[in-house]
């Protein structure tokens, strides 16, 4: 789970991600990653990770966007099964166990906010990305800006890490082979901490990776061209795990 200055949700959502895993008998590891807060966050996933075990804390050593947290999430990750969702507790993990449910008949389950509690602006946002999605290539997912998804660990093989990925993580897995499910998900508005999207972030940072994603979805080309890699992961520290630094490219790619 990325997180950027969400001090006040670290706990709480914490809570709710294992009380929704009650009845799971298969292992859970709970990764947060922090992109470097200016807040509280770190503090509070060390207190976190210090009362479970089940947590492991991770922590950019430089601000490098909710593209390289995930991405970090990912190579550290060492289950089968990966769920990912947003660290300001309007996604809801009670979704989750249905969502692992679905993957029985599918690679992914991706979630559709119902009845969003966002505002206008984010809503518009959303709205001129579909628009742009279903234009440029070609494709109609009802929500990709909803980062509560469920996968198998084979998807993370369709996937090049690159700025912006979060953004097209459905449709590259579609356009490479991986049967997509979207399914509904209850979605609460924001109590704490400050949004960090809109329409500037949502479609004008993306923009460099539309055409590549149209090309992938019709099978033109394999590799990422005039894109910004991210050619490997950010430093972390914390949570007994050591990663190579950047090697290509810029990681920075904002939330």
């Amino acid at each position: 789970m990325p997180l950027y200055n969400e001090a006040r949700n670290v706990q709480p959502l914490v809570e709710k991600i294992f009380a929704a895993f009650r009845e799971e008998k298969r292992p859970v590891e709970l990764i947060l990653v922090d992109d470097r807060s200016t807040d509280e966050t770190w503090q509070e996933i060390l207190k976190v990770r210090q009362a479970d075990a089940r947590i492991r804390a991770l922590r950019h050593q430089s601000q490098s966007g909710q593209s390289a947290a995930l991405w970090t999430g990912f190579q550290a990750s060492r289950g089968e099964v990966i769920a990912t969702l947003d660290g300001d507790l309007q996604n809801d993990p009670a979704d989750l166990p249905r969502m692992l449910a679905e993957l029985a008949t599918c690679d992914m389950v991706c979630g559709v906010r119902v009845g969003r509690k966002d505002t206008w602006v984010r809503k518009a946002s959303s709205l001129i990305a579909r628009l742009a999605r279903r234009l440029v290539l070609g494709v109609d997912f009802r929500d990709t800006g909803c980062n509560q998804r469920v996968f198998k660990r084979s998807v993370l093989k369709l996937l090049p890490p690159f700025d912006g990925l979060h953004r097209f993580i459905p449709i590259l897995a579609h356009g490479r082979g991986a049967k997509v499910k979207e399914t509904p998900v209850i979605h609460h508005a924001r109590t704490a901490g400050l949004s960090k999207y809109g329409i500037r972030n949502r479609l004008g940072r993306g923009l460099p990776a539309w055409r590549w994603c149209a090309d992938v979805s019709r099978a033109r080309c394999r590799t990422p061209n005039q894109l910004r890699f991210l050619g490997g992961i950010p430093r972390v520290a914390g949570g007994g795990v050591r990663t190579s630094s950047r090697s290509r490219g810029s990681l920075r790619s904002g939330w």
